[in-house]
């Protein structure tokens, strides 16, 4: 992989990490133009590589809550901090569930399927315009509502949902304060995306040699200071009910998808 592709490839990732475009779906549609064989066999690693980065830029962007939450879980009492933690367990435990007896019928769906990557962008976008539409009722996260937006959060596993906009679209039609949407959309990920690397580290399916250290660090720096730039802006976009316009977005890219995967 040339150090180019692995900064374009990660300032996508950055990106669509947390805008609603979906990030896996952009990457099956960035791996198909730049050609499969920019993509080495320790694709693996650099995957794994590009989603430390996002988690790492999730954790920048909201320091002050991260150090609010330990600051209260080490008083060991069942006060807000607790709470928040528990419904962020209850929220993985659909992900949870796939990767663990699902994920050879997951990976099924990548790979090139770029047409139906198209159709779950439709999917994406179809979300995106009715959550901007949604009545506000100003609601807290519930920890039922956590269980129904980690429901959402599993089925953006597929190419093409956006995990941000799938959360971040549920809990508002649930009727969840913006603000608190999408800091509980954003933090939940940061335990599975951690869980995930300590899996593929533990099974020993990453792969490193010191060849690909420039365009593993290229591809973390790029993906790492996009992802602080997307978080920071969807926050405020979420806040302003702008998601119609990512809506329209997904809608193109999602009939260009198809349309070359039928026709090209």
């Amino acid at each position: 992989m040339e150090i180019i592709d692995a900064i374009i490839l990660g300032i996508i990732q950055g990106l669509t990490e947390f805008l609603p475009v979906s990030s896996s779906g952009h990457l099956e549609l960035g791996s198909a133009i730049l050609g499969d064989d920019k993509i080495p066999e320790e694709s693996l690693m650099f995957t794994v590589v590009l989603h430390f980065a996002t988690a790492l830029a999730t954790l920048v962007v909201f320091r002050k809550d991260v150090v609010e939450l330990i600051t209260g879980l080490l008083k060991f009492q069942w006060n807000e901090e607790s709470q928040f933690t528990v419904k962020i367990v209850l929220s993985m435990i659909p992900a949870v569930f796939i990767g663990l007896f699902l994920e050879e019928e997951l990976e099924q769906f990548f790979g090139g399927k770029i047409v139906f990557v198209g159709f779950m962008l439709l999917v994406t976008a179809l979300l995106l315009f009715l959550a901007d539409r949604a009545k506000h009722t100003g609601k807290p996260v519930g920890f039922g509502h956590s269980l129904l937006v980690g429901l959402a959060q599993a089925v953006a596993m597929l190419p093409g949902i956006s995990r941000s906009g799938a959360t971040i679209s549920t809990s508002v039609l649930l009727g969840i304060d913006k603000n608190k949407a999408a800091r509980f959309s954003f933090l939940m990920v940061v335990p599975l995306i951690i869980g995930k690397i300590a899996k593929d580290i533990l099974d020993g399916a990453l792969t490193y040699n010191e060849a690909s250290f420039g365009y593993l660090s290229a591809g973390f720096i790029a993906a790492f200071i996009a992802g602080i730039f997307a978080c920071t802006w969807m926050i405020q976009l979420v806040r302003k009910s702008k998601l119609t316009y990512f809506a329209i977005y997904c809608t193109i890219v999602g009939l260009i998808a198809i349309f070359a995967g039928l026709y090209i």
